[in-house]
């Protein structure tokens, strides 16, 4: 770039938010950078992300590119990050993370770096380049697993009760952050969600899984009984959440965010089968996994008191259009789904499906 292009830039841009997103080429963190793009005028992004097996650029086609600035490095990349962040940037969000806990089951290395390494670099950073705000994107899963009476509920104030090393790390990065909130005075929020679906998952997660499974007619493997229990919410109802914790949020502070939509693995898999008009003898019952959380359920009582934020879109809406999302779009399946994830697939379910 010239320097009558960094002048026209720096004007166009001065009286704009700037906002650093980790993992904005994921699943979620790419739904986030799409719908504040589409939704917010006066934001840009930078986009910083590793693309690893789950991040893909495919995912943020069709984007408003004047005010997105990719970055292809990594979190635990210290100069990397430096380098990337604005100056007196207005918010990192940092959606980055190793979050499938089969994966972490099979080996830890990857989240241990990512999740709690990877958090430290990018407050560290913050407080170098002055960082007005820091969220992070946590998981309802720190808390471990509630009764399956009903009877309970997340909430804030729960005990971090981690059960895999996926949950653990994520647990770790929350401390840290607490940790530079208390020692240091880093302006920071922490949201804690269920269970995501929608457009662009990849599919190792349930939901994908079983769409493009049956699909294609191919066995259905659901874990043990099927009946954990998981609080679903639509992607784009999860960013807006995020977005309003992040104008709205008191530093410091823990925000859960639920659509009080708890379903067991069971009927998620029954009601994808129905939509698509497929046998439920597709359905393969297949050893469960390790440390296999019973039920997550969110009392999302804060964020919608404090914050006014409720989600828009109904299950069943949700769930017909991320269907016919995965139905239109058989490319970026393919894409997805290259050597590393069938190698994956077959290491994680084939002993389960008799592979």
């Amino acid at each position: 770039m010239g320097l009558a292009e960094k002048i026209t830039a720096c004007y166009f841009y001065q009286d704009m938010r700037i906002i650093f997103v980790t993992g904005g080429a994921g699943f979620i963190g790419s739904a986030f950078v799409r719908l504040i793009l589409s939704e917010i005028e006066d934001v840009k992004i930078v986009n910083f992300d590793a693309l690893t097996y789950a991040g893909n650029l495919e995912n943020l086609e069709g984007i408003d590119s004047s005010r997105h600035e990719f970055i292809h490095a990594d979190i635990t990349d210290r100069k990397a990050v430096l380098e990337a962040l604005p100056e007196g940037a207005d918010a990192i969000f940092n959606f980055a993370a190793e979050s499938h806990v089969d994966r972490s089951i099979l080996s830890a290395d990857a989240f241990l770096k990512t999740n709690v390494i990877g958090t430290q670099v990018l407050l560290d950073a913050a407080r170098h380049k002055k960082v007005r705000r820091f969220v992070q994107i946590s998981t309802d899963e720190v808390m471990g697993s509630l009764p399956e009476d009903e009877s309970s509920f997340f909430t804030e104030d729960s005990p971090l009760k981690p059960n895999s090393p996926y949950a653990a790390s994520k647990a770790a990065a929350e401390l840290i952050v607490r940790a530079a909130n208390k020692t240091f005075g880093v302006d920071t929020v922490i949201t804690r969600c269920g269970n995501n679906y929608g457009p662009r998952q990849f599919p190792e997660k349930l939901i994908p899984l079983m769409i493009i499974n049956a699909i294609n007619d191919e066995p259905l493997p659901v874990y043990g009984d099927g009946r954990n229990v998981r609080d679903w919410i639509y992607v784009d109802d999860h960013c807006r959440a995020i977005w309003e914790i992040y104008l709205k949020g008191k530093s410091g502070e823990v925000y859960n965010i639920g659509a009080r939509n708890e379903k067991q693995n069971i009927e998620v898999v029954k009601s994808i089968l129905d939509i698509l008009g497929k046998s439920h003898s597709l359905i393969k019952f297949v050893e469960d996994r390790p440390g296999h959380d019973r039920r997550y359920a969110i009392d999302p009582t804060k964020v919608e008191n404090e914050i006014g934020w409720k989600p828009r879109m109904s299950w069943e809406q949700g769930l017909k259009e991320t269907i016919k999302w995965y139905i239109d779009n058989p490319g970026w399946i393919e894409r997805v789904r290259d050597g590393s994830y069938r190698d994956y697939y077959l290491q994680n379910y084939g002993a389960r499906l008799g592979i």
